[in-house]
């Protein structure tokens, strides 16, 4: 469940729901609109569960794929028959969804006072009475809790991934300079951040356009110099082209986690080619065994499309034998989505939507049982855990390998142990499941 967050201010101001959808480039997009608020002295709340009848409504969008688009446009319907009926005053649409349909949205559901993009907030903010502070940036008001932050280091993509619309909706890859980011890390720091979650289209091609060339390195080492940051965590790095000297960085800084979140998507020939991923199997094979080998340990974490256009038995049987012998140490599977415009849409969308999903539920299978397999070794072995929170009878936690949401967690016994959210404890594993771990504090 997503933490609430207020801030109280005059009561003249109308107050502003932010409802977030979609993916931790949404949830940081959103930090930073309510930031802004909270700077414009309104009184700025995240998705409250209960709406006064002047309360204007932002509603980030995504618009992904097509379970995430339909889950935006019901959203924008809900809020929209809540305007109708008296019971909140505006409702405002901005993100993916808005930015890639924005003119077949103000046709199909007029009663929205505005639509924008994903780079309009300076407009959003007009649209509410409030200015966009130069001053407050690097400043958010976050909606995780207070100890990890999803830290964007770029927007945008130039990849020319065949399935993905990310392009149209996000615009060319756009690096953040490092200077910036070190300042807005040191503000997260100061207001108790301890784990930043490093996020963008891609993470390996940040730094080509401002400094040219692959710069993440750099940059974590900046990052890793900042005082109270325990933990820097790598989520989407791109195969093709990745920078080998990040490696060497993770091994020399002990608050840099031995994670790495990298899809590859796929792995036979014939899909990676129609994907336009710029790598073939064996590459992608090499790649893997070069990062486990320079960094031994590290939990690699990958996402694969079954169902891509053209994709034979054999195909999938290849990925799935693959997935057996490659062993990843967390694993997400996703059917292929048939998306507008992107170069994949002049293919045919040919596999049935039951046997994608039926491929997905295999891949999946497997995977379950190379994480309980991996889980139980580390039964009587000691990690260091973050505390997220407190769920009934559990604190629950995450060791280095694991990232909110998506991987593992580490379970302790309330009644027997005690926590704080937000600090780190060393946790003994005394009993492993697929994807959850139990222990106690030593």
């Amino acid at each position: 469940m997503k933490t609430k967050i207020s801030n109280a201010a005059p009561a003249t101001k109308p107050r502003v729901n932010v409802i977030t959808l979609g993916c931790s480039k949404n949830i940081h997009d959103s930090e930073v609109l309510m930031g802004q608020l909270r700077g414009n002295q309104m009184n700025v709340i995240h998705e409250a569960e209960k709406l006064n009848n002047d309360d204007i409504v932002v509603i980030n969008t995504c618009g992904f794929i097509d379970n995430a688009k339909q889950e935006s446009i019901d959203t924008i319907l809900q809020y929209s028959q809540l305007k109708d009926e008296g019971k909140v005053g505006k409702v405002i649409v901005t993100g993916c969804l808005s930015e890639r349909y924005k003119p077949e949205l103000e046709a199909e559901i007029t009663n929205v006072d505005s639509y924008f993009g994903t780079n309009d907030l300076q407009n959003l903010l007009g649209s509410i009475g409030a200015d966009y502070k130069h001053e407050l940036v690097g400043e958010r008001l976050l909606t995780t809790p207070s100890h990890f932050s999803y830290f964007k280091i770029a927007e945008g993509c130039n990849r020319p991934c065949s399935f993905c619309a990310i392009p149209l909706m996000r615009g060319k890859h756009v690096s953040k300079p490092i200077d910036e980011l070190v300042k807005e890390a040191k503000f997260l720091a100061s207001n108790g951040t301890k784990e930043l979650i490093l996020i963008a289209q891609d993470l390996t091609y940040y730094g080509l356009d401002l400094y040219s060339k692959r710069n993440l390195a750099d940059l974590l080492r900046n990052l890793s110099d900042v005082n109270g940051i325990e933990w820097i965590r790598l989520q989407y790095a791109y195969p093709s082209g990745f920078p080998m000297d990040i490696l060497d960085v993770m091994n020399e800084r002990e608050n840099i986690c031995n994670y790495l979140d990298m899809p590859l998507q796929h792995i036979t020939d014939s899909m990676l080619g129609s994907m336009r991923r710029g790598i073939n199997k064996e590459k992608t094979i090499d790649l893997v065994n070069k990062i486990r080998d320079k960094v031994p340990g590290i939990a690699l974490r990958t996402t694969l499309i079954c169902g891509y256009p053209g994709e034979t038995e054999q195909d999938f049987q290849e990925m799935k034998d693959w997935v057996e012998e490659t062993r990843f140490e967390r694993l997400g599977c996703f059917t292929y989505s048939h998306e507008e415009k992107t170069h994949a849409h002049l293919l045919n969308d040919d596999v049935p939507e039951e046997v994608k999903q039926e491929r997905v539920d295999a891949i999946m299978e497997i995977q379950q049982g190379i994480s309980y397999e991996k889980n139980q070794q580390k039964v009587g072995q000691t990690y260091k855990v973050l505390i997220d929170k407190k769920d009934g009878d559990f604190f629950i936690g995450r060791t280095e390998f694991d990232s909110p949401e998506v991987d593992n967690e580490v379970l302790l016994d309330a009644s027997t142990d005690y926590a704080t959210p937000g600090s780190f404890v060393n946790v003994q594993i005394d009993r492993a499941e697929d994807f959850d771990l139990y222990g106690r504090r030593v």
